[in-house]
Order: structure tokens, then C-alpha cells, then sequence
């Protein structure tokens, strides 16, 4: 399997990635080459759902959400007794 990370423009050659940092480039391109879902890739990448949305927003990543999605969405939410 190959995976390429696109890295923001904005990362300096000079600058280091910290763990974190690299599981969220890799949740995101996980994502973007749609390997695995939304609700899978924020967890990879240590953020809420919803920060990671914005931050695939800022990038200009599309989200592609389907059922799978939906259904983690649904299943979070009555964990949480919204439902």
C-alpha cells in the first residue's frame, strides 16, 4: 500500500512534527484517499469529530460522508444519551 501525505505549505522545512502531528497528517490522508471514515480518521488523528471537520474545511478537503458515517454519528450520539 503507498499513502502520500500532502503537507500544508505552511509547515516550515525547519519545523518538527511531534507524534501527534504525523497520525493527524496520516488520518488525513487516510481520509482524503477515503481508506477509512470520517468518524475513523478524527479518532486517528486525537480530535473531536467536529475540530476535524474544520481543519479538513481549512484545507479544502472535501468530506464525503456516507452511511457508515451516519450510522457512527447515530450510535455516538445515543451513547451519549442524545438519542
Amino acid at each position: 500500500m503507498q499513502i502520500t501525505l500532502n503537507l500544508p505549505d505552511s509547515l516550515s522545512q525547519t519545523e518538527t512534527f511531534n507524534q501527534s502531528d504525523w497520525l493527524r497528517e496520516i488520518a488525513i490522508a487516510l481520509f482524503q484517499q477515503e481508506r477509512i471514515s470520517l468518524s475513523r480518521a478524527s479518532k486517528i488523528a486525537g480530535m473531536e469529530l467536529m475540530d476535524f471537520q474544520k481543519l479538513l474545511a481549512d484545507r479544502g478537503i472535501c468530506v464525503h460522508y456516507d452511511v457508515e458515517d451516519f450510522e457512527q454519528d447515530v450510535q455516538h450520539l445515543r451513547d451519549r444519551g442524545w438519542l
